[in-house]
């Protein structure tokens, strides 16, 4: 009885032994060089990661300057300045009777500026000195009406000039600032554009009155030589002239 006890001792033994070897088997050994090599690679993989952020980060301000530069001035002044050149436009297009025109002048210069001549009746003579003097009249008043509307430009430049320079002080990009620079250099070539029609209207109405003077000597000459001329003397007539 005894025998038979230790034998089914001795078993349980034996079974315990077969059943726990395995299990000792699945414990997990702590390698400290192979952590240490993980941790040291989940760095380096956070480190690319966190360059590849920053890369897209540089990437977006890139594109967020270019918008920048890219981006069209929100103003402009093309509308005022192009109203302003217009105006002048129409006043030396209303130039009366001898106006900016070569072919005109030619005609005027052929005919009532023409040099007096004896075969030109006193009527003629005097109806030429009369358009003379018209047109002498006609330019200064065109002259002061150009005057008068690039005076009147004055005001709407001062506006452009204070808008454009506000918009060219706070431009957020390259393209805005060349714009605004680009329209006040058309906003001084539409002054310059100005001075130019005042300077010509100018030139035109004292280019008219010389002309008138020069006329007039010649047209006092004509009536001495006519005067002083034997067997013809001075014969009075009326004559029209001035609308008097």
């Amino acid at each position: 009885m005894r025998r038979l006890s230790s034998l089914l001792a001795a078993s349980m033994i034996t079974l315990t032994l077969g059943i726990t070897a395995p299990v000792r088997a699945q414990w997990i050994v702590f390698d400290p060089d192979n952590y240490l090599q993980n941790v040291l690679t989940a760095a380096r993989e956070l480190e690319q990661i966190n360059n590849q952020i920053t890369s897209l980060e540089n990437e977006a301000q890139m594109l967020t300057n270019q918008a920048r530069n890219l981006a069209n001035l929100p103003y402009s002044s093309l509308q005022q300045l192009q109203s302003s050149i217009q105006r002048t436009q129409q006043l030396l297009a209303q130039a009366q009777r001898i106006a900016y025109d070569v072919q005109q002048i030619d005609q005027a210069f052929s005919t009532s500026y023409r040099p007096a001549s004896s075969n030109q009746s006193s009527q003629a003579l005097f109806t030429n000195a009369e358009s003379r003097w018209q047109n002498s009249v006609a330019g200064l008043q065109d002259a002061l009406r150009v005057q008068a509307g690039v005076v009147g430009n004055l005001d709407t430049n001062r506006v452009q000039t204070a808008a454009l320079v506000t918009s060219s002080q706070g431009a957020s990009g390259a393209l805005q600032a060349t714009q605004a620079g680009n329209q006040i250099l058309a906003l001084q070539a539409q002054q310059l554009a100005d001075l130019t029609a005042t300077v010509a209207a100018q030139g035109r109405a004292q280019s008219l009155e010389g002309a008138q003077r020069a006329a007039a000597q010649d047209l006092g000459r004509e009536q001495l030589r006519r005067f002083l001329t034997p067997g013809q003397g001075y014969q009075p007539q009326e004559v029209r002239m001035f609308h008097q």
